[in-house]
C-alpha cells in the first residue's frame, strides 16, 4: 500500500470549508480550507500572520467564524467555547506556549483538562495516556 492509497483509505476526521473571519480592518481568514485524516501526518504552515492560529481558533472555540462550515466526523461543529471543544475531543496545542517547569511533562499536559474518577484525579489514566504519547 502507498502512501498515497493509505491517505486516500483513511478516514476524514475533520473538514473546514471556506472559513472566514475578520477582525476590525483585517480579513484575516478569506475562504480557508483544511482537511484532516485519520492515520496521517498534517502540517499547516505559512508565514506569520498568514491566518494559521487564527483558522484553529475558530475550530476550536476561541474565535467565531464569520462564514464557512466545520465539520467534525461528518457532523456540522461550531463551538462555543474551547470547553465545549475538549469536551468533544478537540484540543489546541497553543503556539506560545508556556511550561509550568516547576511540575513533571505529565501535569504540563493535563494542566487545567485532568482526568476525573469521580470526584477524583485519575492519576492512572493520566499515566496510561502520557506514555502512550511516549
Amino acid at each position: 500500500m502507498t502512501a498515497q492509497t493509505q491517505c486516500q483509505d483513511s478516514q476524514v476526521l475533520l473538514t473546514m470549508t471556506n472559513v472566514c473571519k475578520s477582525f476590525p480592518g483585517v480579513k484575516a481568514l478569506d475562504n480557508a480550507n483544511l482537511t484532516v485524516r485519520s492515520h496521517s501526518v498534517h502540517a499547516l504552515m505559512g508565514e506569520n500572520g498568514a491566518g494559521k492560529s487564527t483558522l484553529l481558533k475558530c475550530l476550536f472555540g476561541i474565535y467565531a467564524k464569520d462564514e464557512g462550515e466545520i465539520l467534525f466526523l461528518g457532523e456540522p461543529v461550531n463551538f462555543k467555547t474551547s470547553k465545549e471543544a475538549l469536551e468533544n475531543g478537540i484540543s489546541m496545542v497553543h503556539q506560545e506556549l508556556n511550561l509550568v517547569r516547576q511540575t513533571s511533562v505529565m501535569d504540563n499536559l493535563w494542566l487545567g483538562r485532568y482526568p476525573l474518577k469521580g470526584p477524583f484525579v485519575d492519576h492512572a489514566k493520566m499515566y496510561r495516556d502520557t506514555k502512550a504519547i511516549f
